[in-house]
């Protein structure tokens, strides 16, 4: 497979394509008709729209997987680079690369958003055409910021990515969308300004010749031993604060409930799967990198170890007396995203791959919790766990998949989701001893609130008349959730692939952060 994807050369032109293939798709979209053809139907919605985004998600899927291939697990540098001139003025390049980690993310995206597609695939009626432009457009955003290399043009992304997600929820959320979509984007946007500011003065302190700005990420990791070290704990606090809302982190969490019980399904499987992931993925990038000595500044990593242990318990209890089903699988996230705070700011390779891993086993196993939601609020519209009971003995496909994906969440051993825990709880009480015990618990605590929300809905006795017709799962839903069920085996049982895929990369983060200094990433002239 590697040659022949070298045979066409594929490493020199497959990041720019990620970018394009979701706008070419999303302006096919737009152009589609509004409706369908005269046939006595009138008003309703061509089903062409989200057809043809689900086969534009497929190829971009397609693409991007030549990426397992292609990636150098062994090579320390960055992979499948590109790098041309975009505002030469403000000294803003266009330039594109990959690694272990973003590698990963990448693979995440693109194999989330066709399932998401079909997530959606009845219950947005309304607007189809703009449902499906956006989420294609989103697409774009999300992929641009693990592959961006130029501070500018991260933000760029990271902000592209923020104004779909906003309509998602906004015209086809629930009952509270409004109130739920300006918490989002308020939350989200304001800390990203003073990540702006800090972006500029980076850019500004690093000038190239003739006075231009250079936001390069090779040229401010190597120059950034050069920011005095109070300015550095500043500029740390501006990215903190963005990439913290975005995680979420406690307490900093408040606007993920709203807009994942608002959202369309499909908006709560991107948030949870991909987004928050942003925030983290963010401080492996960004924070930790170009900011080692505050980072490591021993009274503010404490105080974020402490905010991350914080956020395992408390989204674990708040998940726990949740009456909604959809609100407990949101604060299930705070408790998960805890444990990859965790594992990134202890600081090992052993807890920084585990936070790599979390990251993949929550969007993957999260992903399939708010689809299983949104199939059976389609069925009873109700997302109540109270409003069920016993629909075990009518839906036996829902009720064993639902069971699966719940256990894979809560770390049992043979699924995706144990592999990941167990490396940040080892790694991280090489370094934190006591705080790693203490997030032992939150293990516990998520076995008891998603049991327990099992047993209400799935079997306790069947004493409501309207559950017991309730259609069991179709063809496209398991097509939809069959590919999550195989990852989530294969990760729980064979995780070596992707592990290997990510070492090389986490290694020369603890490397870099540890000795606080940031040799040159690449092995190719500076532009």
């Amino acid at each position: 497979m590697a040659s022949f994807l070298d045979s066409i050369g594929y490493n020199g032109w497959v990041l720019p394509a990620l970018l394009v293939i979701p706008l070419v798709g999303a302006i096919v979209v737009l152009l589609l008709p509004a409706r369908e053809p005269a046939d006595g139907t009138a008003g309703v919605e061509s089903p062409a729209a989200r057809q043809v985004a689900f086969w534009f998600f497929v190829l971009e899927f397609i693409v991007s997987l030549g990426l397992w291939w292609s990636y150098n697990p062994a090579d320390r540098g960055w992979q499948a680079s590109i790098d041309i001139s975009w505002i030469p003025s403000w000294g803003v390049r266009f330039t594109l690369g990959i690694d272990g980690i973003a590698l990963m993310m990448v693979l995440l995206t693109t194999f989330i958003m066709p399932l998401s597609t079909l997530g959606s695939w009845t219950n947005i009626r309304t607007k189809v055409r703009s449902y499906y432009a956006l989420l294609l457009i989103l697409s774009s955003g999300m992929i641009g910021v693990f592959l961006a290399r130029d501070l500018f043009l991260f933000y760029v992304m990271w902000e592209v990515m923020l104004v779909p997600m906003y309509f998602i929820i906004g015209i086809w959320g629930g009952e509270r969308r409004i109130y739920a979509s300006i918490k989002f984007f308020l939350y989200t946007f304001l800390p990203s300004l003073l990540m702006l500011v800090a972006i500029i003065y980076l850019g500004l302190h690093l000038r190239g010749a003739g006075g231009v700005p250079d936001f390069s990420y090779d040229h401010l990791l190597a120059a950034n031993t050069a920011v005095p070290q109070r300015t550095a704990l500043w500029l740390f606090s501006a990215f903190f604060l963005a990439f913290a809302v975005k995680v979420p982190m406690f307490p900093f969490h408040t606007w993920l409930p709203d807009a994942h019980v608002e959202a369309p399904t499909a908006g709560s499987v991107i948030l949870a799967g991909i987004m928050l992931k942003m925030g983290t993925f963010g401080f492996l990038r960004f924070g930790l990198p170009l900011f080692p000595g505050a980072a490591l500044n021993p009274t503010v990593r404490m105080i974020i170890l402490v905010l991350a242990v914080i956020g395992i318990i408390y989204g674990a209890l708040v998940a726990m007396v949740q009456p909604d089903f959809k609100k407990l699988v949101a604060y299930s996230s705070v408790s998960h995203l805890g444990f990859v705070m965790l594992g990134i700011f202890a600081l090992t390779l052993q807890s920084v791959q585990g936070a790599l891993m979390v990251m993949i086993n929550h969007g993957i196993s999260t992903g399939a919790l708010f689809l299983l939601v949104g199939i059976i609020y389609e069925r009873r519209h109700s997302r109540l766990i109270d409003a069920y009971g016993g629909i075990a003995r009518v839906v036996p496909m829902f009720a064993a998949v639902l069971t699966f994906v719940s256990l894979s969440s809560i770390g049992l051993p043979g699924t995706n989701g144990f592999v990941g825990e167990f490396l940040v709880l080892v790694g991280a009480f090489r370094t934190y001893p006591v705080l790693a015990v203490i997030s032992t618990t939150g293990v516990i605590f998520a076995a008891v609130y998603l049991l327990w929300a099992l047993q209400r809905i799935l079997f306790n006795p069947l004493d409501k008349p309207e559950n017991t017709h309730i259609p069991d799962l179709n063809r496209r839903e398991l097509a939809m959730l069959v590919p999550l069920i195989a990852v989530i085996v294969w990760l729980g049982i064979y995780p070596a692939p992707v592990l290997r895929r990510m070492e090389t990369s986490a290694q020369l983060l603890v490397d870099r952060v540890q000795a606080g200094t940031s040799a040159p990433r690449v092995s190719e002239a500076a532009p």
